[in-house]
């Protein structure tokens, strides 16, 4: 086969590449004709910023069907969200219940806190990622605060019944805290009606803005009983060294990633435009024709669910008779394609689907990705594996 003369990046997953044009320029303007910071300024540019700062609240809001936009919290990536999430609202003695295929930005958090106290349980998911919900209840304590789960897997895509486990977190009086990191953006979330409680996203995926922004929806009522991870400054109650306890100053005591936001923005308002749904048919589109492929190559086994259904556009896939990282090795040197491998800082997950210490190569689809690209994908892991 002819060699790509360009990269196909197929790491969407990772970070969503390339942005649409209106990102970068959103950047470019600021950096060349705003350059104010909010709440620090008496003057015109400050102005405009802040009210970019406002809408772009105000479409997250609208987004995740938020109580309202000023409980939209930002800050530098979804990581950071999760930290202030779990270290905020957890205490010693809380009990929390987890799925066995989280990432590490839940498990890393929450393996410090079990240092002062907190405990967990993990939700067992199936061999293709899935989990029954049925096995929530026989996890309860006396002692249970939270469910904590992502809304869909970063190794293998498959997603979790998060409008169940809301349910359930409702009934039972829990809080039911979402790492959206890999479907804010594609995949509808209400968190009103799927009874989220905290909602933590990224920027630099499906909502296809740049890294470094990202944050948290919380329910109203719940920053009464969360503590803030970072204190300084917000511009607001100078006079005083107190940290305000209104929101979103509550948790922004530091100064706002302005050229991020500015990017996201423009980034909502192209997924507005454009139609999330549209965008998410093309990526499942191009996933069925990856999954269809892929299952007809000898030697190359799909990790997880293999067909469209109940998934996110991401797709992990081993190679048997050849290191994982060879394969991606040889699919960037020889064939310029580029995708991720190893564990997807994902231990559980990969325990969970059978491929730890392995782990995985991942392949994860955007709807900037072709037919030609996804063609030329598989014929890439066509040669490869009939080489081993």
């Amino acid at each position: 086969m002819g060699i790509q003369a360009e990269r196909i990046y197929v790491d969407q997953a990772a970070t969503s590449f390339p942005k649409a044009p209106e990102v970068a320029e959103a950047m470019l303007r600021y950096m060349t004709e705003g350059g104010s910071n909010v709440n620090r300024g008496s003057y015109s540019s400050a102005y405009a910023a802040e009210g970019v700062l406002f809408e772009t609240r105000e479409a997250l809001a609208r987004l995740f069907h938020a109580e309202d936009c000023k409980n939209v919290i930002f800050t530098s990536n979804v990581t950071t969200a999760l930290n202030f999430l779990l270290k905020g609202l957890l205490h010693p003695g809380d009990h929390v219940i987890v799925s066995s295929m989280e990432h590490n930005a839940v498990m890393r958090p929450l393996r410090q806190l079990e240092a002062i106290g907190v405990s967990f349980d993990r939700i067992p998911c199936r061999r293709d990622g899935s989990m029954d919900v049925s096995l929530l209840p026989g996890l309860l304590r006396p002692n249970t605060r939270a469910v904590v789960t992502t809304h869909a897997s970063n190794v293998c895509g498959t997603l979790l019944p998060v409008s169940d486990i809301g349910a359930f977190c409702h009934s039972h009086g829990l809080l039911y805290i979402l790492d959206s990191a890999q479907t804010a953006g594609a995949f509808p979330i209400d968190m009103q009606t799927m009874h989220i409680d905290a909602l933590a996203f990224t920027g630099h995926k499906s909502l296809l803005g740049p890294q470094g922004i990202g944050g948290f929806v919380l329910r109203g009522d719940l920053a009464e009983h969360m503590e803030p991870l970072i204190t300084g400054g917000t511009g607001s109650l100078s006079h005083t060294e107190q940290t305000p306890s209104f929101l979103p100053d509550k948790f922004e005591d530091v100064t706002l990633n302005l050229p991020g936001i500015y990017c996201l923005f423009a980034a909502l308002n192209y997924i507005k435009r454009t139609g999330s749904d549209s965008i998410l048919k093309k990526e499942l589109q191009l996933t069925g024709q990856f999954l269809d492929g892929a299952a007809k190559i000898s030697r190359l086994h799909i990790i997880g669910q293999t067909d469209t259904a109940n998934r996110a556009p991401v797709v992990s896939v081993q190679t048997e008779g050849l290191d994982q990282a060879k394969c991606a090795w040889l699919l960037d040197s020889a064939y310029h394609i580029q995708v991720r491998v190893g564990l997807h800082c994902a231990p559980s997950a990969h325990k969970t689907l059978g491929t730890f210490p392995t782990g995985t190569v991942r392949f994860s689809f955007g709807h900037w990705n072709t037919e030609e690209e996804v063609a030329f994908c598989l014929n890439a892991l066509k040669e490869i594996c009939n080489g081993i």
